[in-house]
């Protein structure tokens, strides 16, 4: 008696182990049957929607008409009265009785005072001044009356003394001065070479005397 009541009570066991699978297995289904989703009608064919993304691109262009001509204003033409003249009389009293005693007074007119040109020192002139007999004429009165100076004899010096001096309105050389010189007594024995030399013919400016200033070098040599 108590196998047979052992074996009912495996048998129930297995019964229940039996359905709750079957439940189990069933609610599965039904939950994968829901989620299922079907892919091959999702699937895009690639190729074929590049052709169609082609056929997109080729959009034949269309034609615009060009925009319209902007519109020209024709300038508004307004017609203008003629000026009507004014006559005005003009009473001109000439009932002017002259007689020998009558004194008719002088008009003066004052002169123009002249104007005052400044004292302006020109470096580029119409005229130019220039030495008497010229250029080679000056240079012949350099050589022959310059000397040579002992200190620069003894050391050897050789070179060019630049002098700047001014023609004056008159041809006189003024304001001489040795502006780039070799020392050794060489830049004031040219300075006094040019304030002995003999008067230019002055510089003119429009035909007027003027002021010109001028540099010279001067050249010291040995032998």
């Amino acid at each position: 008696m108590d196998a047979k009541k052992t074996d009912k009570a495996n048998l129930r066991k297995k019964t229940g182990l039996f359905f709750n699978i079957g439940l189990f297995a069933t609610m599965l289904f039904v939950v994968v049957a829901f989620n299922w989703k079907d892919y091959d009608e999702e699937f895009v064919n690639l190729g074929q929607t590049q052709e169609n993304y082609e056929e997109l691109l080729e959009i034949p262009p269309t034609e615009q008409p060009p925009p319209p001509p902007p519109k020209i204003q024709q300038p508004e033409i307004i017609e203008v009265p003629d000026e009507e003249e004014i006559e005005e009389e003009i009473e001109v009293d000439l009932d002017v009785e002259i007689t020998e005693e009558t004194v008719i007074e002088e008009i003066i007119v004052d002169e123009a005072p002249e104007e005052e040109t400044a004292d302006e020192v020109f470096l580029v002139v119409e005229d130019p001044a220039t030495p008497p007999g010229g250029y080679p004429a000056f240079y012949e009165y350099i050589a022959k009356n310059l000397k040579y100076p002992a200190q620069a004899r003894r050391m050897g010096i050789e070179g060019k003394v630049f002098v700047q001096f001014v023609v004056d309105t008159n041809g006189a050389l003024t304001e001489v001065q040795a502006v780039k010189g070799i020392g050794a007594g060489c830049d004031e024995e040219a300075v006094r070479v040019i304030k002995g030399a003999p008067k230019w013919s002055p510089p003119k400016q429009r035909g007027k005397a003027v002021k010109q200033r001028i540099i010279v070098p001067i050249v010291f040599q040995l032998g």
